[in-house]
């Protein structure tokens, strides 16, 4: 809850100003991007992945990307195409 804090503040701070407003959708598109980077980061998963190299081994923890794909693609196309509808 505490990591939406800052989400929340810069919401209300634009919605509260009529020039931030305008670039309200730019922000959803803005918060969609953390989240893509976050599937691109988890797309060996879901599961244990285990690698190995000539110096170094060990296996890792993946969360399932498709979530996070989804609604980051959701948050960045609908961003882009409802502040294309609003020019």
């Amino acid at each position: 809850m505490l990591a939406l804090a800052p989400v929340t503040a810069l919401i209300w701070l634009t919605a509260s100003r009529p020039a931030g407003r305008r670039s309200g959708f730019g922000i959803v598109t803005g918060i969609g991007l953390p989240l893509l980077y976050v599937a691109w980061e988890q797309r060996a998963g879901p599961g244990t992945t285990c690698w190995q190299t000539g110096s170094a081994s060990g296996c890792d923890q993946h969360l399932n990307p498709l979530p996070w794909l989804v609604v980051g693609l959701a948050l960045l196309v609908g961003g882009i195409v409802m502040q294309t509808r609003r020019s």
